[in-house]
């Protein structure tokens, strides 16, 4: 489960960067039942919350031949450690470290197989208010066609520790998360080797992509496609887990949104 007490390696924010701000903002709130609040006129993006708590951030995409995505940053007590350690592992800096006042300090990078994702130190924002409820954050995960470099890559700059599992049917072989000294109870993603060819969303290249939690997956599937979205599998039935489904919104990022399984 995510929880905000945000250890190092565990997920504390994520944000959209989009072409179309208003768009998503009016998206996700259909969807997700997000509340919007925009950063002021100087500034394309802002804040989405649930229940007056935040959620997730949104902003304009900016950079130069990218896709519209989700990006998850993990806390880390030291960015600048972590970058270090990103480049003796092969990966790539995309954002170097960076203070956004005295909020906390961050840095984007990619994985040595595409995968982006981002680092947060805290300062005096912990992070993602609202976590592992209906409309919000439940878990991370990452497609990639390499499962071993990945495990050995994020096991060497984050500390996660995995546990492998088999799905069922032959599906393959599914690798859960957990932060380093925390029990199986605190894992908060999984990673998957999928085939070069089923990672076309982004060309190729391995991708995160966030789970939000509802109470009601084809309700949620249903407004996906209502207001502009579209569905790349699903709803469909995951024994023990719950319900899911994966989408697309208008501009082509991808998430999942699950109905968890009652205990």
């Amino acid at each position: 489960m995510i929880t905000n007490e945000f250890v190092p390696g565990s997920p504390c924010w994520l944000d959209l960067g989009t072409p179309d701000v208003g768009g998503a903002a009016a998206f996700y709130s259909a969807v997700l039942g997000w509340d919007y609040e925009s950063m002021g006129q100087d500034v394309e993006g802002g804040m989405f919350r649930r229940d007056g708590k935040t959620v997730a951030g949104l902003g304009k995409l900016t950079e130069e031949g990218a896709r519209s995505a989700w990006m998850i940053y993990y806390c880390v007590s030291d960015a600048d450690a972590t970058t270090q350690a990103v480049r003796s592992a092969g990966g790539t800096v995309r954002v170097a470290p960076t203070d956004l006042d005295d909020w906390g300090r961050m840095a984007q990078y990619s994985d040595p197989s595409g995968g982006q994702f981002a680092v947060w130190q805290p300062g005096t924002n912990k992070g993602l208010e609202l976590v592992d409820e209906p409309g919000s954050l439940s878990w991370t995960e990452l497609y990639t066609s390499d499962a071993a470099a990945a495990k050995e890559f994020y096991g060497g700059v984050l500390g996660w520790r995995f546990g492998d599992m088999e799905l069922p049917g032959g599906g393959g072989t599914y690798s859960l998360i957990t932060p380093a000294g925390l029990p199986e109870e605190r894992m908060h993603g999984g990673l998957m080797e999928v085939r070069e060819q089923d990672l076309a969303l982004a060309n190729g290249r391995s991708y995160w992509h966030p789970v939000f939690a509802v109470t009601d997956c084809d309700a949620a599937v249903a407004a996906v496609t209502e207001h502009g979205g579209s569905v790349q599998m699903g709803p469909e039935d995951a024994e023990g887990i719950g319900r899911l489904a994966v989408c697309v919104d208008p501009s082509n990022a991808d998430f999942v949104v699950l109905a968890p399984a009652q205990a």
